[in-house]
């Protein structure tokens, strides 16, 4: 029970990146930096990520309902699997980037993910694989875009034909996934 001397925080402290609108916060809150070693989930932001190439993320997760659609629900097997018609779907779905290199890219993505999980047994394993003692990194270095470890995934992955995932997506990838802890210190969800 707190005494009348204790101090209990009276608003939340967020990174600045999420500003003030609400999906953004909500974003932050709930999922940015938190680890998971979930297939789907690794493969859905692998996905998420490449198509914002060039762009904000928030346009991107604005548009994550419809990419969940789109992509059936990011089951990787059925993604790999799209044909010329589920191409021009996604061309002519408004709900989404409509992008002839990233929709191609995140089908050709999909059947080198299978690829890499046949490898490794995981994509989790995968990633993990270039991480030191394969853990997330914890420790807050400031505002990075890249890392020796995004630049190592992100090399290998394209020597494996993987598409709009440079060093700069990756990290952003991995800061997505909770492979690296990129919140500020005085963040209330550090």
């Amino acid at each position: 029970m707190p005494t009348a001397n204790s101090k209990l925080p009276t608003e939340l402290t967020r990174c600045f990146w999420c500003g003030t609108d609400p999906l953004y916060m909500e974003y932050h809150d709930k999922e940015w930096g938190k680890t998971t070693h979930d297939d789907k989930v690794l493969f859905e932001f692998l996905t998420l990520e490449a198509a914002q190439a060039g762009l904000s993320w928030i346009t991107i997760l604005r548009r994550r309902e419809n990419y969940a659609k789109a992509f059936a629900n990011f089951a990787v097997k059925k993604v790999a699997a799209f044909t010329e018609a589920d191409k021009e779907r996604l061309l002519n779905d408004a709900g989404i980037i409509r992008n002839r290199l990233k929709i191609d890219s995140a089908i050709r993505n999909a059947q080198l993910f299978i690829d890499v999980q046949k490898e490794f047994g995981s994509f989790n394993n995968y990633l993990y694989s270039f991480m030191p003692n394969e853990k997330p990194i914890t420790a807050y270095h400031g505002p990075l875009v890249s890392t020796a470890e995004s630049d190592a995934i992100s090399k290998d992955m394209k020597k494996r034909g993987f598409k709009f995932f440079g060093t700069t997506i990756c990290y952003a990838f991995m800061q997505a996934v909770g492979m690296v802890n990129d919140h500020v210190p005085e963040c209330s969800f550090r």
